[in-house]
Protein backbone atom coordinates (compact mmCIF):
# COMPACT_ATOMS: atom_id res chain seq x y z
CA UNK A 1 0.00 0.00 0.00
CA UNK A 2 1.45 3.37 -1.06
CA UNK A 3 1.53 6.55 0.95
CA UNK A 4 -1.58 8.74 0.98
CA UNK A 5 -1.36 12.30 -0.41
CA UNK A 6 0.36 14.84 1.81
CA UNK A 7 -2.73 17.08 1.83
CA UNK A 8 -4.70 14.32 3.58
CA UNK A 9 -1.96 13.76 6.15
CA UNK A 10 -1.72 17.50 6.88
CA UNK A 11 -5.46 17.75 7.41
CA UNK A 12 -5.45 14.74 9.73
CA UNK A 13 -2.44 15.98 11.74
CA UNK A 14 -3.94 19.43 12.27
CA UNK A 15 -7.36 18.05 13.25
CA UNK A 16 -5.81 15.53 15.64
CA UNK A 17 -3.55 18.15 17.22
CA UNK A 18 -6.40 20.62 17.77
CA UNK A 19 -9.10 17.96 18.24
CA UNK A 20 -11.22 20.23 16.09
CA UNK A 21 -11.97 20.31 12.36
CA UNK A 22 -12.79 24.01 12.66
CA UNK A 23 -9.44 24.96 14.23
CA UNK A 24 -7.56 22.76 11.77
CA UNK A 25 -9.33 24.51 8.92
CA UNK A 26 -8.39 27.94 10.28
CA UNK A 27 -4.73 26.90 10.59
CA UNK A 28 -4.55 25.52 7.04
CA UNK A 29 -6.67 28.25 5.46
CA UNK A 30 -9.47 25.99 4.22
CA UNK A 31 -13.04 25.24 5.26
CA UNK A 32 -14.03 22.64 7.90
CA UNK A 33 -15.81 20.79 5.11
CA UNK A 34 -12.53 20.51 3.21
CA UNK A 35 -10.81 19.13 6.32
CA UNK A 36 -13.59 16.59 6.78
CA UNK A 37 -13.32 15.58 3.12
CA UNK A 38 -9.54 15.05 3.27
CA UNK A 39 -9.85 12.97 6.44
CA UNK A 40 -12.56 10.84 4.83
CA UNK A 41 -10.20 10.18 1.95
CA UNK A 42 -7.43 9.22 4.38
CA UNK A 43 -9.80 6.92 6.27
CA UNK A 44 -10.62 5.29 2.96
CA UNK A 45 -6.91 4.78 2.38
CA UNK A 46 -6.54 3.25 5.86
CA UNK A 47 -9.82 1.31 5.51
CA UNK A 48 -10.91 2.28 9.01
CA UNK A 49 -12.04 5.40 10.89
CA UNK A 50 -9.40 7.66 12.42
CA UNK A 51 -11.77 9.69 14.63
CA UNK A 52 -14.70 8.93 16.91
CA UNK A 53 -17.05 11.73 15.92
CA UNK A 54 -19.87 10.93 18.35
CA UNK A 55 -20.48 11.58 21.12
CA UNK A 56 -18.67 14.87 21.36
CA UNK A 57 -15.94 15.91 21.96
CA UNK A 58 -13.92 14.68 18.99
CA UNK A 59 -11.63 11.76 19.82
CA UNK A 60 -9.07 9.70 17.95
CA UNK A 61 -9.95 6.10 17.19
CA UNK A 62 -7.40 3.34 18.01
CA UNK A 63 -6.10 3.61 14.44
CA UNK A 64 -5.86 7.40 14.75
CA UNK A 65 -3.96 7.09 18.03
CA UNK A 66 -1.54 4.72 16.32
CA UNK A 67 -0.67 6.87 13.33
CA UNK A 68 -0.93 10.39 14.78
CA UNK A 69 2.48 10.47 16.58
CA UNK A 70 4.20 9.21 13.43
CA UNK A 71 2.48 11.70 11.13
CA UNK A 72 3.10 14.58 13.56
CA UNK A 73 6.79 13.73 13.87
CA UNK A 74 7.30 13.23 10.13
CA UNK A 75 5.66 16.53 9.21
CA UNK A 76 7.71 18.36 11.84
CA UNK A 77 10.92 16.77 10.54
CA UNK A 78 10.02 17.65 6.96
CA UNK A 79 9.40 21.27 7.93
CA UNK A 80 12.72 21.47 9.77
CA UNK A 81 14.61 19.88 6.88
CA UNK A 82 13.11 22.28 4.35
CA UNK A 83 13.91 25.23 6.62
CA UNK A 84 17.50 24.10 6.98
CA UNK A 85 17.97 23.46 3.27
CA UNK A 86 16.42 26.72 2.10
CA UNK A 87 19.05 29.10 0.72
CA UNK A 88 19.70 31.97 3.13
CA UNK A 89 17.56 30.66 5.97
CA UNK A 90 18.86 30.73 9.53
CA UNK A 91 15.79 29.15 11.04
CA UNK A 92 14.61 25.64 11.81
CA UNK A 93 14.90 23.19 14.67
CA UNK A 94 17.74 20.90 15.66
CA UNK A 95 17.58 17.91 17.98
CA UNK A 96 20.74 17.75 20.09
CA UNK A 97 21.67 14.76 22.23
CA UNK A 98 24.41 14.51 24.84
CA UNK A 99 25.14 12.78 28.12
CA UNK A 100 23.02 13.78 31.10
CA UNK A 101 26.00 15.42 32.78
CA UNK A 102 27.10 17.35 29.69
CA UNK A 103 23.59 18.60 28.96
CA UNK A 104 22.85 19.62 32.55
CA UNK A 105 26.17 21.17 33.46
CA UNK A 106 27.64 22.49 30.19
CA UNK A 107 24.91 22.96 27.59
CA UNK A 108 21.92 24.19 29.60
CA UNK A 109 23.75 27.10 31.30
CA UNK A 110 24.82 28.34 27.83
CA UNK A 111 21.43 28.11 26.13
CA UNK A 112 20.50 31.76 26.83
CA UNK A 113 23.55 32.83 24.83
CA UNK A 114 22.57 30.47 22.01
CA UNK A 115 19.05 31.92 21.89
CA UNK A 116 20.45 35.46 21.78
CA UNK A 117 22.74 34.66 18.85
CA UNK A 118 20.35 32.32 17.00
CA UNK A 119 16.79 33.27 17.94
CA UNK A 120 15.28 31.51 14.92
CA UNK A 121 17.21 28.23 15.20
CA UNK A 122 15.49 26.28 17.96
CA UNK A 123 16.97 23.34 19.87
CA UNK A 124 15.29 20.21 21.15
CA UNK A 125 17.72 18.92 23.78
CA UNK A 126 17.84 15.23 24.67
CA UNK A 127 19.92 14.38 27.73
CA UNK A 128 20.65 10.65 27.81
CA UNK A 129 23.59 8.34 28.38
CA UNK A 130 22.20 6.06 25.66
CA UNK A 131 23.75 6.36 22.19
CA UNK A 132 21.02 7.62 19.87
CA UNK A 133 21.12 6.60 16.21
CA UNK A 134 21.87 9.59 13.99
CA UNK A 135 21.35 7.61 10.80
CA UNK A 136 17.75 6.77 11.66
CA UNK A 137 16.99 10.35 12.71
CA UNK A 138 16.78 9.88 16.48
CA UNK A 139 18.78 13.12 16.71
CA UNK A 140 20.39 15.61 14.32
CA UNK A 141 23.56 16.24 16.33
CA UNK A 142 25.17 14.16 19.05
CA UNK A 143 27.80 15.33 21.50
CA UNK A 144 29.67 12.06 21.76
CA UNK A 145 31.97 11.47 24.72
CA UNK A 146 34.69 9.03 23.66
CA UNK A 147 38.43 8.62 23.34
CA UNK A 148 38.21 8.46 19.54
CA UNK A 149 35.75 9.89 16.99
CA UNK A 150 32.63 7.77 16.46
CA UNK A 151 32.68 5.76 13.22
CA UNK A 152 30.31 6.17 10.27
CA UNK A 153 29.39 9.81 11.02
CA UNK A 154 31.05 13.17 10.57
CA UNK A 155 32.73 14.27 13.81
CA UNK A 156 34.64 17.33 15.01
CA UNK A 157 36.54 17.22 18.30
CA UNK A 158 35.69 20.02 20.70
CA UNK A 159 37.92 19.34 23.68
CA UNK A 160 39.29 16.58 25.92
CA UNK A 161 38.91 16.50 29.68
CA UNK A 162 40.90 15.36 32.72
CA UNK A 163 39.65 13.87 35.97
CA UNK A 164 40.56 15.67 39.17
CA UNK A 165 40.00 14.79 42.81
CA UNK A 166 37.68 17.56 43.96
CA UNK A 167 35.76 18.49 47.08
CA UNK A 168 33.68 21.29 48.52
CA UNK A 169 35.31 23.76 50.94
CA UNK A 170 32.36 23.02 53.23
CA UNK A 171 33.86 19.55 53.68
CA UNK A 172 37.61 19.93 53.09
CA UNK A 173 38.18 23.53 54.17
CA UNK A 174 40.19 25.99 52.13
CA UNK A 175 42.83 23.59 50.87
CA UNK A 176 45.69 25.23 48.98
CA UNK A 177 48.17 22.34 48.70
CA UNK A 178 47.70 18.87 47.23
CA UNK A 179 46.67 16.24 49.75
CA UNK A 180 48.32 12.85 49.96
CA UNK A 181 46.30 9.70 49.18
CA UNK A 182 46.30 8.94 52.92
CA UNK A 183 44.80 12.37 53.60
CA UNK A 184 42.13 11.82 50.96
CA UNK A 185 41.18 8.52 52.59
CA UNK A 186 40.01 10.43 55.67
CA UNK A 187 37.09 11.90 53.70
CA UNK A 188 33.97 10.08 52.45
CA UNK A 189 34.51 8.99 48.85
CA UNK A 190 31.86 9.39 46.13
CA UNK A 191 31.76 7.42 42.88
CA UNK A 192 29.41 6.96 39.93
CA UNK A 193 28.91 4.20 37.38
CA UNK A 194 31.00 3.62 34.28
CA UNK A 195 30.36 0.92 31.66
CA UNK A 196 31.80 -2.39 32.84
CA UNK A 197 33.48 -2.80 29.44
CA UNK A 198 35.58 0.35 29.97
CA UNK A 199 38.69 -0.96 31.71
CA UNK A 200 40.36 2.46 31.58
CA UNK A 201 37.50 4.43 33.13
CA UNK A 202 38.65 7.15 35.57
CA UNK A 203 37.54 5.36 38.73
CA UNK A 204 39.06 5.40 42.22
CA UNK A 205 40.75 2.06 41.51
CA UNK A 206 42.32 3.50 38.39
CA UNK A 207 43.37 6.56 40.39
CA UNK A 208 45.11 4.29 42.93
CA UNK A 209 47.29 2.84 40.16
CA UNK A 210 48.31 6.31 38.97
CA UNK A 211 48.91 7.53 42.54
CA UNK A 212 51.37 4.71 43.26
CA UNK A 213 53.71 6.19 40.67
CA UNK A 214 54.07 9.29 42.92
CA UNK A 215 53.33 8.09 46.45
CA UNK A 216 54.69 5.19 48.47
CA UNK A 217 51.57 4.88 50.62
CA UNK A 218 48.28 4.65 48.76
CA UNK A 219 45.29 3.27 50.67
CA UNK A 220 42.83 1.05 48.73
CA UNK A 221 40.53 3.95 47.92
CA UNK A 222 38.48 1.83 45.53
CA UNK A 223 37.32 -0.19 48.55
CA UNK A 224 36.58 2.87 50.66
CA UNK A 225 33.78 4.39 48.53
CA UNK A 226 30.91 5.19 50.87
CA UNK A 227 28.46 6.77 48.43
CA UNK A 228 27.91 5.49 44.89
CA UNK A 229 25.52 6.74 42.21
CA UNK A 230 24.39 5.44 38.88
CA UNK A 231 24.10 8.92 37.36
CA UNK A 232 26.99 11.40 37.30
CA UNK A 233 24.83 14.51 37.94
CA UNK A 234 23.58 12.97 41.20
CA UNK A 235 27.14 12.33 42.33
CA UNK A 236 28.04 15.95 41.56
CA UNK A 237 25.03 17.18 43.53
CA UNK A 238 26.23 15.18 46.55
CA UNK A 239 29.75 16.50 46.03
CA UNK A 240 28.57 20.12 46.02
CA UNK A 241 26.54 19.45 49.15
CA UNK A 242 29.76 18.49 50.94
CA UNK A 243 28.87 14.81 51.30
CA UNK A 244 32.24 13.56 50.07
CA UNK A 245 35.04 13.96 47.52
CA UNK A 246 34.95 12.62 43.97
CA UNK A 247 36.81 12.24 40.70
CA UNK A 248 35.25 14.70 38.26
CA UNK A 249 35.79 15.94 34.74
CA UNK A 250 37.45 19.36 34.73
CA UNK A 251 35.07 20.38 31.93
CA UNK A 252 31.90 19.23 33.65
CA UNK A 253 32.72 21.05 36.92
CA UNK A 254 34.68 23.92 35.37
CA UNK A 255 32.27 26.59 36.61
CA UNK A 256 32.48 25.38 40.21
CA UNK A 257 36.28 25.17 40.08
CA UNK A 258 36.45 28.73 38.75
CA UNK A 259 34.05 30.00 41.41
CA UNK A 260 35.82 28.19 44.25
CA UNK A 261 32.78 26.11 45.24
CA UNK A 262 34.92 23.07 44.41
CA UNK A 263 38.65 22.68 44.95
CA UNK A 264 41.19 20.38 43.34
CA UNK A 265 42.71 18.29 46.14
CA UNK A 266 45.43 16.23 44.45
CA UNK A 267 48.21 16.46 41.89
CA UNK A 268 47.32 12.96 40.62
CA UNK A 269 45.20 13.54 37.50
CA UNK A 270 43.65 10.96 35.19
CA UNK A 271 43.14 11.38 31.43
CA UNK A 272 39.51 11.48 30.41
CA UNK A 273 37.78 11.41 27.06
CA UNK A 274 37.02 13.86 24.25
CA UNK A 275 33.79 15.62 23.35
CA UNK A 276 32.92 15.30 19.65
CA UNK A 277 30.15 17.00 17.68
CA UNK A 278 28.84 14.22 15.44
CA UNK A 279 26.31 14.38 12.62
CA UNK A 280 25.37 12.74 9.33
CA UNK A 281 27.37 14.18 6.42
CA UNK A 282 24.25 13.91 4.23
CA UNK A 283 21.95 15.63 6.73
CA UNK A 284 19.69 18.16 4.94
CA UNK A 285 20.21 20.83 7.65
CA UNK A 286 23.93 21.33 7.09
CA UNK A 287 23.71 25.10 7.49
CA UNK A 288 22.05 24.83 10.90
CA UNK A 289 24.43 22.08 12.01
CA UNK A 290 27.37 24.26 11.02
CA UNK A 291 25.97 27.10 13.12
CA UNK A 292 25.80 24.86 16.18
CA UNK A 293 29.28 23.45 15.55
CA UNK A 294 30.88 26.88 15.28
CA UNK A 295 29.05 28.08 18.38
CA UNK A 296 30.16 25.05 20.43
CA UNK A 297 33.77 25.47 19.34
CA UNK A 298 33.66 29.12 20.37
CA UNK A 299 32.29 28.17 23.81
CA UNK A 300 35.22 25.86 24.45
CA UNK A 301 37.65 28.59 23.46
CA UNK A 302 36.32 31.17 25.93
Amino acid sequence: MGLPPLIELRAFEAAARHMSFKEAAAELGVTPTAISHQIRLLEGHCRQPLFRRRPRPLQLSPAGLQIYPVVNECLARMAAAVAGATVGTRGGRLRITGTNAFVARWLVPRLPLWRTLHPHLHLDVIGTDEVLNLKTGEADIAIRYARSPPPDVQSVELSCDRFLVVGSPALVGHVTDSLSPADLATFPLISYAWPSSDTNAPTWRRWEIAAREKYALVPPLGNLVSLSFREEPHAIAALLAGQGIALCSDIIVAAELAAGSLRCLSDVILPGYCFHVSYRPDHPMQTAIREFLLWSQAQFQT
